[in-house]
């Protein structure tokens, strides 16, 4: 029986999401002024979590280029190098770079798209294009259709 279990029978065990023990973490780091320790961060989320859960949690940001890490005598200081949009759309560039037919995939994403978050989608492919030419993945081939959606001009 776990130990949850032993000290509250009734307590129903609550799951995280798939990525809210991220999120967390990241925005701990980012509350801190200077870079901080897994101890700290630990404390910091209230000190439920194991510390190899936050270090564990840590690593994997790391590997995701979200945190970066100093030595600090024999642990580690780690600081952001993203915030909590930074990383969901890492996770949504990974798993496109995972599907064989990208165009699909961002179609059947864009298609699905609320009205408003459509806007604001057209809106800073828009303003990526205006800033440096490209496209919002630097491609310079991409023209806008006569319906306003981009058409790749390759063939």
């Amino acid at each position: 029986m776990a130990q949850r279990d032993r000290e509250d029978p009734h307590r129903p065990s609550r799951r995280r999401g798939q990525g809210e023990l991220e999120s967390q973490v990241l925005g701990a780091l980012r509350e801190a002024e200077a870079p901080v320790t897994a101890a700290w961060v630990q404390e910091r989320l209230g000190g439920d979590l194991a510390y190899t859960t936050v270090v564990t949690i840590l690593t994997r940001l790391l590997a995701k280029d979200a945190v970066a890490r100093e030595r600090r005598g024999r642990s580690f200081a780690w600081r952001p190098t993203a915030d909590v949009a930074g990383l969901a759309a890492l996770k949504m560039r990974r798993l496109l770079d995972g599907e064989s037919d990208r165009e699909a995939v961002l179609a059947s994403f864009v298609t699905a798209l609320p009205p408003d978050d459509e806007q604001v989608l057209r809106a800073l492919l828009e303003t990526a294009h205006a800033t440096d030419g490209a496209d919002a993945t630097g491609r310079t081939d991409v023209v806008s259709g006569a319906d306003g959606v981009p058409d790749s001009t390759e063939d």
